[in-house]
């Protein structure tokens, strides 16, 4: 029993930082860059004015009632 609390941090400390980046590898690879591709994607071919046209027409901006 002799140094029980020594030997079993060493295992956990261990293996919490293992689980810790595993998370955060799994993290980065199955959500931060599919995210980043999406953006990146959109704003491609994004066009604000066309967008703000839009919304203008349905009525949703106070500022610019349609026409």
């Amino acid at each position: 029993m002799r140094h029980l609390l020594a030997r079993r941090m060493k295992f956990h400390l261990l293996g919490a930082f293992v689980l810790s980046v595993g998370c955060a590898t799994l993290y980065k690879f199955g959500i931060a860059e599919p995210r980043k591709r999406a953006y990146a994607e959109f704003y491609k071919n994004y066009d604000p004015m066309k967008d703000f046209e839009a919304m203008k027409a349905a009525g949703v901006l106070e500022c610019a009632p349609p026409k």
